[in-house]
């Protein structure tokens, strides 16, 4: 059995196991919680198995995508390494996932924790886009990041966007392209649209997220889609509703129906029809829809909301941040900016080998939209192919897993003695990065 403990240590999630396992023993949040029900702190599984996760009070020790508690970290990963993972910390080597342009004062708490806290033998520490290549290229060794050992990684994280090239197992740090915008933004976003048009969910991050993860997706035609959103009744393909838990009958939200949900994926594709054939073809939706209309009545008994244009705004932040009065570049320009940093002999075969990780690239729709955005702005003769990870969220622990049952990764790791010998600063160094 090996004894190197891979943690990718996200401001969302943490995903963390043993070096050679396929999947992450443990994927719990990376903060801590309390339920208006309890009057003590949860950390982690324990908050993802109580009941109520209504008005939950969260502490994170991330903001901003940078750690900015290193005692609350702390009591995290001592939970983590002792009760869930149940491994001796001074037998162990670890691999740690970090940010990419990881703060030196951040950098020097996070080796004090591991050496000095938990007393690791040894450490490694790696960026998420090289361990994402890492993994594409020996999951896939016939495709093109395989044989090119180039790639351009889209991690579309809790806290920022990056586009990072790769290129044989190292990121090019100067061509990384960051884009203010990821998970909790969106997911605030929705709380703000739902706050002010419906019922107050300010303080509901778990069921906001469990409203965005289920019901939002990504438009391919936004000014149809607007339309469509604005009609009344029966006529709105895109109205869906939510049920709020009542603590009585249901803990946790729902979906008041599923067909509902779905049904924007009938909608005719854009630039497959003419416009009087896209209007003929929704026509045609809108005559099924009547006998969902019973189900569409609001039930005042109940806490529900109904969403429309809501499902789709809230990704477009990450294609379009300008429109909500963000001074920031969307997604696709982001893209070919990191690919302009490169030098040009790599344009092509980084267009031609897009890897998409990171929970929200889950929405669906999102690789059809982000190619739709890049064409228009990518030479005519280069190719663009955009590839999801089968598992975006544990995309990351699986390369580190793979680099971790590596023959060379003890040799590659800062042993405790130099941590010792040398300080956080030299010993950081032989990470190049």
């Amino acid at each position: 059995m090996s004894n190197v403990v891979v943690l990718d240590n996200g401001a969302a999630f943490l995903k963390a196991g043993i070096g050679g396992d396929r999947d992450p023993t443990v994927v719990i949040p990376n903060c801590q919680g309390r339920p208006s029900s309890s009057k003590k702190w949860l950390i982690g599984d324990q908050l993802l198995s109580h009941q109520d996760l209504t008005s939950v009070s969260l502490r994170r020790p991330f903001d901003r995508g940078y750690l900015i508690n290193a005692d609350l970290q702390r009591e995290i990963w001592s939970h983590l390494f002792l009760s869930l993972l149940n491994i001796n910390p001074s037998q162990s080597s670890l691999l740690l996932v970090e940010p990419l342009f990881n703060l030196p004062s951040i950098q020097r708490y996070t080796d004090e924790l591991i050496f000095e806290d938990f007393g690791f033998k040894s450490l490694f520490v790696a960026d998420s886009p090289s361990l994402v290549h890492l993994y594409e290229a020996s999951h896939r060794p016939d495709g093109i990041v395989s044989k090119t050992q180039c790639s351009l990684v889209v991690d579309c994280g809790f806290s920022f966007t990056h586009a990072a090239p790769v290129f044989q197992n190292f990121t090019i740090n100067y061509a990384v392209k960051r884009l203010d915008l990821g998970g909790k933004a969106l997911t605030n976003y929705l709380k703000e649209l739902v706050s002010y048009r419906a019922i107050n969910v300010m303080d509901e991050t778990f069921i906001m997220d469990d409203v965005k993860e289920k019901l939002c997706f990504v438009s391919l035609d936004v000014r149809r889609d607007l339309e469509i959103a604005r009609r009344p009744g029966k006529d709105n393909l895109l109205r869906c509703t939510y049920v709020l838990p009542d603590g009585v009958t249901h803990m946790k939200g729902y979906v008041k129906d599923q067909s509902e949900a779905q049904k924007y994926l009938n909608l005719p594709d854009v630039g497959q029809l003419s416009p009087d054939e896209s209007k003929e073809e929704i026509n045609q939706l809108e005559t099924t829809s009547d006998k969902l209309e019973d189900k569409r009545t609001i039930d005042l008994t109940k806490n529900e909301f109904n969403l429309t244009n809501e499902r789709f705004l809230v990704p477009e932040m990450i294609f379009h941040p300008a429109d909500l009065g963000m001074n920031q570049a969307g997604l696709a320009e982001c893209l070919v900016r990191a690919v302009n940093s490169c030098h040009p002999h790599l344009h092509p075969v980084l267009y031609e080998s897009i890897i998409l990780t990171g929970g929200t690239t889950l929405f669906p729709r999102f690789a059809e939209r982000l190619e739709r955005e890049l064409r228009p702005l990518v030479p005519e003769d280069y190719k663009v192919k955009i590839t999801t990870q089968e598992d975006p969220i544990l995309g990351v622990w699986r390369g580190g897993s793979l680099l971790a049952s590596s023959p060379d990764f003890e040799a590659m790791c800062v042993t405790k003695a130099e941590y010792e010998e040398l300080g956080s600063a030299r010993c950081r160094k032989r990470f190049f990065h």
